[in-house]
């Protein structure tokens, strides 16, 4: 079972992004690290369909949700975590 964490961004996303992404990126660098975050990216279009990360733990995705600077400054609006059930994993 793999954790799907979905934020959906904030309506000014383009303009509140780039102040708190070295911050969002220092906040996922060490889940990376440990082998707890196994993807992490927004879709093509972030501002309509937001971004996701694939985590190993539930206890991992909840963790990281809850002091990322994109939560924390409203970067995104909204999140929520996902079970995922992987069918092939390589």
């Amino acid at each position: 079972m793999k954790y799907v964490v979905f934020y959906e961004s904030a309506d000014d996303l383009a303009d509140r992004a780039p102040a708190h992404f070295e911050a969002h990126v220092a906040r996922y660098t060490p889940y990376i690290e440990r082998g707890e975050l196994l993807m992490i990216g927004p879709f093509a279009d972030p501002q309509k369909d937001g971004s996701m990360a694939v985590f190993a733990t539930r206890e991992s995705a909840e963790d990281f949700v809850k002091d990322d600077p994109f939560v924390v400054h409203g970067v995104v609006k909204s999140w929520r975590i996902l079970e995922w059930n992987e069918a092939i994993a390589l």
